[in-house]
């Protein structure tokens, strides 16, 4: 039976240090979904790498191999002890996986609860994985849920308002430490999603920033007309340094592009005049060396955890429905995976039973010598007959599960105690999407399958 996993690391059980060594770029990002996707044991595959996560989505068959293969090749990679990245790494399956997906979409795994672009994230995620052709049935279902997930969460609370983004936190920290933002000069390095976030921030706040990217100079004129800055290019970094009292970087960089020694010369021209880096970059901007220079003040990401906690402390009701939606969309993934499990379920028990007659009636052939064939073929058929109604109630009663909240509970119970999915007895073809998912009593009612999705599960799961 497939099962659905998750490997990943996030901000809540990994530094920025070790984040930024697993961190990839999209190309790196492509050619990790085509190595996993062209592995035997996986089936389906979407990788998600954002600054405080980077997580792997895997269809796969047996996840205990899955999961030791892949800590392995992440260690290789990253270059770190499979012990150490063991204990920073999570790895939930079947319906926890889905709720934890559903919950990072929704904004409640975030660093900033409520936290808008996270949804976004995923959006591309996915796509790039659909993209590359390494989803299938259970990740396109899975994805497309949690971003109904977090459709409904924006919309049915109030998470997303206020400051719920890393690059406001970061402008809110920015004015704690130099005070009223309007008199400060503030240098913005990169000119991506998350520097457009920064400097609507800053704007809300009255302040003309100065962007500062050679990568993408076209958008950072475009932000730089919109918000009514001025543009630089990196080349200028030190002179422009020299007038700055808050910068906060957010490129893409794989490598820092401020060193402390560029910067020491910096701050020997600017005498008694303090500066606030905020490296909200992943991996970072700014060598952690900065920090340690006389009058520099460097916060890196996880530094802003400090200023999330207010933010958590003002959205624990709206926290609260936003997780009650998400149990009601688990509710409706389980019973769809209940579903997608009945028709092989069926074929396999009624196939199992067979071969035990086949068996048995093999196991006496030669032992009627006194009987007639008549009288054999009356006990054969007797045979099949008793088996034909031993097996009808418990058919009958899985078809009525359908349409059930327990189905997927009634399927493994029943896998389970006819050991339908060792090798000898499972009868459905190998590539059937077979997904065993034990998953708590949800909160409330869903939506029911639609016809035409419940019609084609139940295709795909009897290999039709």
């Amino acid at each position: 039976m497939n099962e659905l996993l998750v490997l990943g690391l996030s901000h809540k059980t990994a530094p920025v240090a070790v984040r930024e060594r697993l961190s990839v770029t999209q190309t790196q990002l492509e050619r990790m979904l085509a190595d996993l996707h062209a592995s035997p044991d996986v089936n389906e595959a979407a990788i998600l790498s954002t600054c405080n996560r980077t997580e792997v989505y895997l269809v796969v068959g047996d996840p205990v191999e899955a999961e030791g293969e892949l800590l392995r090749s992440i260690a290789k990679s990253s270059r770190i002890r499979p012990t150490e990245l063991a204990n920073l790494v999570y790895a939930p399956r079947n319906c926890d996986a889905a709720r934890h997906l559903y919950r990072v979409t929704s904004g409640l795994d975030s660093m900033v609860l409520g936290e808008y672009e996270v949804q976004g994230q995923v959006k591309r995620a996915y796509e790039t994985a659909l993209h590359r052709g390494t989803t299938g049935p259970m990740l396109n279902r899975l994805f497309k849920a949690a971003l109904r997930t977090g459709k409904r969460v924006r919309t049915e609370t109030t998470l997303s308002e206020r400051r719920t983004s890393v690059a406001s936190v970061a402008v809110d920290l920015a004015a704690e430490r130099v005070g009223h933002l309007e008199d400060r000069k503030v240098m913005i390095i990169g000119a991506g999603e998350t520097a457009e976030l920064t400097a609507q921030a800053f704007a809300a706040q009255g302040v003309r920033t100065l962007f500062v990217s050679n990568r993408h100079a076209d958008r950072a004129r475009a932000l730089a007309e919109r918000f009514g800055g001025r543009v630089g290019a990196l080349t200028d970094l030190a002179e422009q340094l020299e007038e700055a009292d808050v910068v906060i970087s957010s490129t893409g960089s794989p490598h820092p592009v401020l060193e402390a020694e560029e910067l020491a010369t910096v701050m020997a021209a600017r005498p008694d005049r303090p500066l606030v880096l905020i490296d909200i970059a992943v991996p970072r901007d700014i060598d952690p060396e900065c920090g340690r220079l006389p009058g520099v003040t460097l916060y890196d990401i996880d530094d802003l955890q400090a200023v999330v906690a207010q933010n958590l402390a003002d959205r624990g009701s709206e926290a609260q429905i936003a997780e009650e939606i998400v149990e009601q969309e688990i509710h409706a993934f389980a019973r769809w995976m209940g579903q997608m499990e009945i028709t092989p379920t069926i074929v396999d028990l009624r196939t199992r039973a067979t071969d035990i007659v086949e068996a048995v009636l093999a196991e006496n052939e030669g032992r009627w010598e006194s009987a007639s064939a008549a009288d054999v073929a009356r006990m054969e058929r007797a045979a099949r007959t008793v088996v034909q109604r031993l097996l009808h109630e418990p058919t009958v009663r899985l078809k009525q599960a359908r349409d059930r909240d327990d189905a997927h509970g009634q399927v493994e119970v029943l896998r389970e105690l006819f050991a339908l999915d060792e090798p000898d007895h499972a009868s459905a073809p190998a590539d059937a999407p077979r997904t065993q998912i034990p998953c708590p009593h949800a909160m409330a009612p869903a939506d029911p399958v639609p016809d035409n999705l419940r019609a084609l599960a139940v295709r795909r799961a009897a290999g039709s």
